[in-house]
């Protein structure tokens, strides 16, 4: 991983009063663009070049300039050309699984939030470890032997890809019939309830709101997710009669849905959050920015963490001009614009240390 020493070299490097945000072109960018703009900063997209000429549609999610790759790996090449700009790299989940997270972990710029979280987000065992031992967060009962499934599971590959190749199986013989053998997987019991993606933001420089023992915690937004060609009633009891027909019900998400969530549940959930962030504190000194707690509720009003992502995700791109929950503490404020604003305080604090590794 980049040291925090090579990183500090480079940040002291740069002229603090024309600092850049970039980000690759993809995911949660046209909102990290839309917010960092509005707080004032140069905006620097790396693109694909044939995904570059959709963003002309939008001029206000739009980068300032772009840096036009053939691949993603090319990224390494365009250091020096960044560090020119004075970029601040915003990661997101595209961006992390397009160079792999031991890759993503040696990108020799500086970047928001803590880079040493990508070894507990990026391995389920880890994550498990985190979120259910030092954080004492309920989450699905994991099967290690898939000989006993005995119940419906959710099998899960390592790894951010929107869903794709997830799916249910009720029995060892099910299981057999949809893994895919050459890729690491991840059993879990499949919980019956809704899912609901809770969209929080951790500032260690903060001093006001929900306090932590260092900084404060905010919820941003919550959404649902859409999926490719499964719904919730056919999830279990159909599986399969469709299978006999050659459809294989997937969960690759093609959307997101705003949710509001019944307000007697939001103080489980800040609890659930902010035990993860002390627990991360603990762990590796601590995971900032945008996290998203992925969770279910049953009908009993339990609430179980199946999964984290430590950075910003797409389920909020619906609220690029404010959701119910960051209208409540500053209209309008998106999860891109958060992020850009974090950085603006902290290098006007001078602690951008604080948030950049």
């Amino acid at each position: 991983m980049a040291s925090k020493e090579e990183i500090k070299e480079i940040l002291d490097g740069y002229d603090r009063k024309n600092l850049s945000v970039a980000t690759v072109c993809s995911h949660s960018s046209l909102q990290i663009f839309n917010g960092a703009r509005k707080e004032g900063f140069h905006t620097v997209g790396i693109a694909i070049k044939e995904r570059a000429k959709f963003y002309d549609a939008f001029p206000r999610g739009k980068p300032d300039e772009f840096l036009i790759v053939d691949s993603y790996d090319e990224i390494f090449e365009l250091t020096d050309i960044l560090r020119e700009k004075n970029a601040i790299m915003i990661p997101h989940g595209s961006f992390v699984e397009y160079l792999g997270a031991d890759r993503f972990k040696e990108l020799p710029l500086p970047t928001f939030g803590n880079r040493a979280v990508l070894e507990w987000e990026s391995s389920r065992e880890k994550q498990r470890e985190w979120l259910e031992k030092h954080a004492g967060i309920r989450m699905p009962r994991r099967i290690d032997n898939p000989k006993d499934i005995d119940r419906p599971v959710l099998v899960k590959y390592n790894g951010a890809k929107g869903g794709r190749g997830f799916f249910i199986a009720k029995d060892y013989a099910d299981f057999k019939l949809g893994i895919d053998w050459t890729k690491e997987y991840n059993i879990q019991e499949y919980i019956l309830g809704t899912r609901y993606y809770l969209h929080f933001f951790y500032s260690p420089i903060k001093n006001d709101g929900y306090r932590l023992s260092r900084g404060s915690l905010e919820m941003l937004s919550i959404d649902r997710r859409d999926e490719s060609n499964i719904d919730e009633i056919y999830k279990l009891g159909a599986q399969e009669e469709l299978k006999k027909m050659g459809i294989f019900p997937s969960f690759v998400v093609t959307g997101n849905v705003p949710v509001v969530l019944r307000e007697s549940l939001l103080p489980k959930v800040f609890e659930l959050a902010e035990r993860t962030i002390e627990s991360s504190i603990e762990l590796f000194g601590g995971m900032v920015g945008p996290f998203c707690l992925e969770s279910i509720v049953t009908d009993k009003l339990d609430i179980y963490v199946f999964e984290i992502s430590s950075r910003i995700v797409a389920g909020t791109n619906p609220f690029i001009s404010g959701s119910p929950y960051a209208d409540l503490t500053e209209p309008g404020m998106s999860t891109g614009q958060r992020i850009a604003r974090e950085i603006k305080i902290a290098n006007e604090k001078d602690m951008l240390s604080e948030i950049i590794s």
